[in-house]
């Protein structure tokens, strides 16, 4: 791969979204014309944000990866792999956080979108692994309006190094997303 060639992209975000959510349709549009442009999506194979991405990458004629959680038990907060959620290839990993580990490695870049406590653990995950790797790291798109605010409690209150927010890149619209990756990719 071309260094910084942006091909895979990481779908993160809330399992509970359903059809008619804004966060659902805002998945389903980014991962549509992200499709339509030749990037390949890559998600966690459950419903939500997962299956909308799935679902607009399929729309817009592309295919997608899903890196999926098999627990050898039933687990009471966890959504598990979703049967409506029609992958193309699955990766198949039995721990949750492997789960994540897996889908940062074999994509070029991340969006997250809205969700709850796992949507908080990946991106923790992947906003400190590209500030581990800053030089060599992947790209993290916040989609939403909402993330300004979140951001900046997080510059207020926490104990944030220079230029680990600069790694961050919100965007509010699904060709403001194909924007900023294409500019990436020059």
């Amino acid at each position: 791969m071309e260094k910084n060639k942006i091909r895979k992209i990481g779908f993160f975000g809330g399992a509970s979204w359903v059809k008619g959510n804004q966060t659902y349709e805002d998945s389903y549009n980014v991962a549509k014309l992200l499709a339509e442009n030749g990037y390949e999506v890559v998600n966690g194979g459950g419903p939500g944000v997962m299956r909308a991405a799935t679902n607009g990458a399929h729309d817009g004629g592309g295919k997608v990866l899903a890196v999926t959680y098999h627990p050898n038990k039933p687990k009471k907060n966890y959504e598990g792999v979703d049967k409506e959620n029609l992958f193309d290839e699955e990766v198949y990993t039995l721990d949750y956080f492997d789960r994540t580990k897996v889908m940062l490695q074999n994509t070029d870049l991340h969006i997250i979108f809205n969700g709850a406590t796992g949507t908080i653990s990946e991106f923790g995950m992947t906003w400190a692994s590209s500030r581990i790797h800053e030089g060599n790291n992947k790209p993290i798109i916040l989609f939403g309006s909402f993330w300004e605010e979140l951001i900046k409690d997080f510059q207020k209150h926490m104990n944030l190094r220079p230029g680990e927010v600069d790694l961050l890149k919100i965007c509010a619209t699904p060709q403001e997303v194909l924007s900023y990756i294409k500019s990436l990719n020059r």
